[in-house]
């Protein structure tokens, strides 16, 4: 019964090392998923809002520039607002972008030690029912005649 047990545990060892080595893979694929979303996502902004509000400026400095020279103050302070809230859009969205990708890392991060904290006490409970077994194995053979 102590060989069974000892055989047992040793079998349950290699599938705690192989959990752990498909969810390290798992974790990658989500990285490998992820990494070209981010970089479309990136291009879209770029491509699609950056020209919307280039435009939207272009618009309002029309509307606001008036039809006398005199009053050349409003589109420029239109204009330098109106970059003001560009630079600030683009700062806002560059941290957002920086915070999420930092949030996926600590995500990936946080899943590979959950599996390896999961897989060691799978590791360690494999052992200790072995030894329990064992001990009751050689309890049960000394009081056997």
């Amino acid at each position: 019964m102590k060989a069974q047990a000892v055989k047992t545990g040793r079998s349950m060892a290699p599938m705690a090392d192989q959990a752990k080595l498909v969810a390290n893979r798992r974790v990658e694929d989500a990285r490998y998923w992820a990494a070209p979303r981010l970089e479309n996502a990136a291009h879209r902004v770029e491509d699609q809002l950056a020209p919307a509000v280039s435009s939207m400026l272009n618009s309002a400095a029309y509307k606001v520039n008036p039809a006398q020279p005199k009053s050349r103050r409003w589109p420029m302070l239109v204009l330098m607002t109106g970059l003001a809230v560009g630079a600030v859009g683009y700062m806002v969205y560059r941290r957002n972008a920086q915070q999420w990708t930092e949030h996926m890392k600590d995500s990936a991060s946080d899943a590979s030690r959950w599996v390896g904290e999961k897989s060691d006490r799978a590791a360690d409970t494999v052992h200790h029912t072995g030894a329990k077994v064992s001990d009751k194995a050689d309890e049960v053979s000394r009081k056997r005649p």
